[in-house]
């Protein structure tokens, strides 16, 4: 069986739509990340077709089932995420079996662009954690939102309701 685009992406052999391979994204300084929007489909694909951009691929049974099953494209998914970890101003800790996301010393001045109602970056934020959900890093999701809830506690209207729901919703099974 032929592997997916999205796959041979992920898996460094290939480029995404627009010509560009994983570890060029990946290697991209913050404001690239900011301003360029056909990406993040790529690094964290869904089973639903984009709104924003109708050439990225579709998340299949088969794709998901390829990165439950091959450490090196969960690999490729956590190398992604953590890239955008740092841009919104984390960083992960593993201990023996824990997994935590913290605050990065420089989280106050890259929070700036994003950590409010209504940014663009929320929305990414929502694909993350679904993707990695479906994509077999549930523990890492799940340690992201804990460090997103933690940081809305400290101001409830920072991120609002809605959007809290709707990340505590991607990363729920099923």
């Amino acid at each position: 069986m032929t592997e997916s685009a999205l796959v041979r992406f992920h898996a460094g052999v290939a480029t995404d739509s627009r010509g560009r391979r994983i570890q060029e994204i990946l290697d991209w300084n913050d404001d690239q990340l900011e301003r360029v929007h056909d990406y993040i489909q790529w690094l964290f694909p869904l089973t639903e077709r984009s709104a924003f951009n109708p050439g990225a691929p579709i998340l299949t049974a088969t794709d998901i089932a390829a990165f439950r099953q091959r450490p090196d494209l969960r690999a490729s998914l956590h190398k992604a995420f953590l890239r955008l970890l740092a841009f919104y101003g984390f960083a992960e800790t593993s201990g023996d079996r824990d997994i935590h996301i913290i605050q990065a010393p420089d989280f106050p001045r890259r929070s700036q662009n994003w950590a409010r109602p209504g940014n663009h970056n929320l929305l990414r934020i929502s694909r993350i954690l679904r993707a990695m959900t479906q994509l077999g890093l549930q523990r890492e999701a799940q340690a992201f939102l804990a460090a997103l809830e933690a940081l809305n506690a400290e101001d409830p209207d920072r991120f609002g309701a809605v959007t809290l729901r709707y990340w505590r919703n991607a990363v729920s099974p099923g």
